[in-house]
């Protein structure tokens, strides 16, 4: 197997994800099946591009109570999300897609359950917002969790890679057993 990790402008999807969400959610999808449907047109997509190699697409979704949310538009949104979500525990699910040739050959999903505090504040929230910028914009959970937005949470359950956005050792272990890293 090959595995290319360059990036170029043939490698990015032409999915209209906007679209796909709102006719998942039109039939009752659940975030497991959005981010496993995204997922796999962004790995499949690409992988009918470049032959022979091997595409990895992935997804997030970030689910409450049949709920299910997405990447803000901008500060005054984030912001009600964040406030929405504080002292509620919510599910991150992360879906991941090898594809080759145009066909999905392996598959992993993961979830995190996380909590945020109940006792923060809007000027926390207004705070932490300012501090991260634009780039939280670029997530549905508004939360770095790899630096100061660890302290959105009062708990974390799961694998602090699944929260970064990838089942990395369910893939480290397909990768490996076929031979594509080292055992």
């Amino acid at each position: 197997m090959d595995i290319d990790s360059r990036m170029n402008s043939d490698s990015e999807p032409i999915i209209d994800e906007d679209e796909v969400k709102k006719s998942l959610r039109a039939e009752g999808s659940t975030s497991t099946e959005l981010a496993e449907t995204l997922a796999n047109l962004k790995a499949t997509t690409v992988s009918r591009k470049h032959p022979g190699k091997l595409v990895l697409g992935a997804d997030q979704t970030l689910g409450l109570d049949n709920n299910t949310f997405d990447k803000p538009r901008d500060f005054s949104e984030a912001a009600a999300q964040l406030k929405y979500l504080r002292g509620q525990s919510h599910q991150l699910t992360t879906y991941a897609v090898i594809a080759q040739d145009g066909l999905r050959i392996w598959s992993a999903v993961d979830t995190a359950k996380l909590t945020i505090r109940a006792n923060m504040s809007d000027q926390f929230i207004n705070n932490y917002l300012a501090c991260c910028g634009r780039n939280l914009l670029s997530t549905a959970g508004l939360y770095k969790v790899e630096s100061v937005g660890v302290q959105l949470f009062s708990k974390i359950e799961g694998s602090h890679y699944t929260i970064l956005g990838l089942p990395l050792l369910s893939l480290l272990d397909y990768l490996r057993e076929n031979g594509v890293l080292e055992k």
